[in-house]
């Protein structure tokens, strides 16, 4: 049946017992797909039955379909003519992870962040209305990203917009990790509301037959509801309230889409699914089968730079009461699961609320404590105000673990680490360190754990081929180290790409610097070499502009030294996906583009 459908239209003509094939063809599909290619497996086992309904209630383009972060929708993609690119998954040149409007007219909001789903459904459904036209605008947004500000500021607005905007809520208790929270513990109280909701299904569609009475139900519909839940916050803020109902239910959620498609305001659908539905292994441990690497990728078995961060977490706690671990909704990816489990008094998962996170560390550090915070790049950049306001300004210590910093991989530019070294660079009170491997990357953190201030160790996704990183040892900071000594060419290397400079030095027989700092840079050093060397290859995996090597050029300017200095970088444009060496070798962060540098 699959292989039949080549566009939205196409499922329009089942019936639901059809659909429901269909959503059973599309699971085993994904399993086998996704096994092969990697990504978002439990996501979108769980949003199978939701987007089915939603194609066969709407009718996109026309009617736009907002999926948070984007991760949870294969299944839309698969609807929208793109099943026999599905093995091209979050490879190169291949289709996106994530939803993208340059990939589909169907995809009408790319995403790749939590939280934005209802504020850009939003600015869509009131551009509807101010096009005077009867298209449709549904978000959908999953309950670990309500814990995220932007979607409590988008639905503050939404609910005084009167716009046509229908929210559904697909809450499965789970973002990537666990979720936590208030807002968990308050739609978990509503989920085990049964009384009101059997009340409400049967009983109102009862008193349909009898208008005065229905109408007396109708109006006292929010004491009825008072006597058995307590108010619904989503209706206090102005939103009609729905649910909750069986998100895996294809004929109730085809039923209930069907009349809610008749509103025109603001409403909420609560829709009750099961993260890796359908896959035994996925229900059981949804935070494993989250995101899943390809087959051939998943006998690594070399220490990642999250599990050296995760070791020295544990470790440094063992001796340090005064260590405070903050992560936003990151739990494993980040590498504290045993850090949560063995120090669960100096853990805070805040949820998907970056800029909660950097504050809240903040106000710990006044209070005496170190917190860590380990937070993605390309989530850091979400928080950046707190970081300049709130603790560079104040000159307080925290210690932020950046992780994913530079290419990622098939996650692609929505999630590349490619801006942190230039955004990091030009706040006071900072000090920025990229180690080259592990054992540094340790040592990094040893440092800035133990020296007052702010400070910032970022590290890449992926693994060191060193085993053995666990020291005491700290490292002088604004210190690099001349790892070969070379004639005439001196390589300037930023973090992990020093093997690159490494290999390529062989080649040209240059002097290679693993620079450790890129604030402060070891500013004698480069005076130093300006005087032996001719010639300067600075090479980062950060954008060029404002960048490390950026950082070099002005203090050459600065001094004086006119030498020649050819800055390697990500160039001015967002990065593609594809794995990292392809992105590498592609943006001329390789040991040939080096090589080719120092020729030219």
């Amino acid at each position: 049946m699959l292989d039949q459908i080549h566009s939205p239209q196409d499922i329009k003509k089942l019936d639901l017992d059809q659909l429901q094939s269909l959503a059973d063809e599309i699971r085993d599909f994904l399993i086998q797909t996704i096994q092969k290619t990697g990504g978002h497996l439990a996501p979108n086992l769980g949003t199978i039955e939701m987007t089915l309904a939603m194609h066969y209630v709407f009718d996109t383009p026309k009617d736009s379909f907002v999926f948070d972060v984007g991760h949870q929708a294969y299944t839309h993609k698969i609807l929208t003519g793109r099943l026999k690119q599905m093995p091209t998954l979050r490879q190169k040149d291949g289709l996106s992870g994530f939803t993208k409007r340059s990939e589909s007219e169907h995809d009408s909001f790319g995403a790749g962040h939590s939280s934005t789903s209802i504020s850009a459904a939003l600015g869509i459904a009131i551009g509807n209305r101010l096009h005077d036209n009867d298209k449709k605008s549904i978000a959908v947004i999953g309950d670990g990203a309500l814990t995220g500000g932007m979607s409590f500021e988008a639905l503050n607005h939404a609910g005084d917009s009167n716009a046509d905007l229908l929210i559904i809520l697909n809450d499965n208790d789970m973002s990537i990790s666990k979720n936590v929270g208030a807002m968990n513990k308050y739609l978990t109280k509503l989920i085990s509301g049964k009384v009101y909701s059997t009340m409400k299904t049967k009983s109102l569609d009862f008193l349909e037959k009898v208008p005065m009475i229905h109408e007396f139900a109708r109006r006292s519909e929010e004491h009825l509801k008072g006597m058995v839940l307590p108010s619904t916050l989503f209706e206090e803020l102005g939103l009609d309230y729905f649910g909750p109902i069986d998100g895996h239910d294809l004929p109730t959620l085809v039923k209930t889409l069907q009349n809610l498609k008749r509103q025109d305001k603001p409403r909420l659908l609560h829709i009750i699914t099961k993260k890796g539905y359908g896959l035994e292994s996925a229900e059981k441990d949804p935070c494993k089968f989250h995101g899943v690497a390809p087959a051939q990728s998943q006998a690594n078995t070399l220490p990642s730079y999250s599990d050296v961060f995760g070791t020295w977490i544990n470790n440094t706690a063992k001796q340090n009461t005064d260590l405070i671990a903050i992560t936003p909704a990151m739990c494993t990816g980040s590498g504290m699961s045993d850090f949560e489990r063995d120090f669960p008094e100096q853990y805070f998962d805040v949820g998907i609320a970056e800029q909660h996170a950097i504050t809240f560390a903040g106000g710990l550090a006044v209070q005496g404590f170190k917190p860590i915070v380990a937070i993605y790049s390309t989530f850091l950049q979400r928080g950046y105000d707190q970081l300049i306001h709130d603790i560079a300004l104040q000159d307080l210590n925290v210690v932020f673990a950046i992780d994913r910093a530079g290419l990622v991989g098939a996650d692609g530019a929505t999630h590349a680490g490619s801006f942190d070294l230039s955004f990091l660079r030009c706040i006071p009170n900072l000090v920025v360190m990229s180690p080259s491997n592990s054992a540094q990357m340790y040592q990094m953190l040893n440092t800035a754990f133990a020296t007052s201030g702010a400070f910032c160790v970022r590290y890449p996704r992926g693994v060191s081929a060193i085993e053995s990183y666990v020291s005491t040892e700290q490292i002088q900071i604004g210190k690099a180290e001349v790892v070969r000594q070379g004639v005439n060419i001196a390589i300037l290397a930023f973090g992990t790409l020093l093997d690159f400079a490494l290999e390529a030095a062989e080649s040209i027989n240059a002097t290679v610097v693993d620079m450790r700092f890129v604030k402060p840079l070891d500013e004698a050093l480069l005076i130093e070499l300006s005087k032996t060397h001719t010639q300067f290859i600075s090479i980062e995996d950060n954008a060029i502009k404002g960048g490390a090597g950026s950082g070099v050029s002005e203090f050459f300017h600065q001094q004086g030294i006119n030498t020649s200095l050819k800055i390697l970088g990500l160039p001015d444009i967002f990065t593609e996906q594809g794995s990292q060496d392809q992105l590498h070798a592609l943006y001329g962060l390789d040991a040939q583009a080096i090589i080719a540098a120092s020729q030219t």
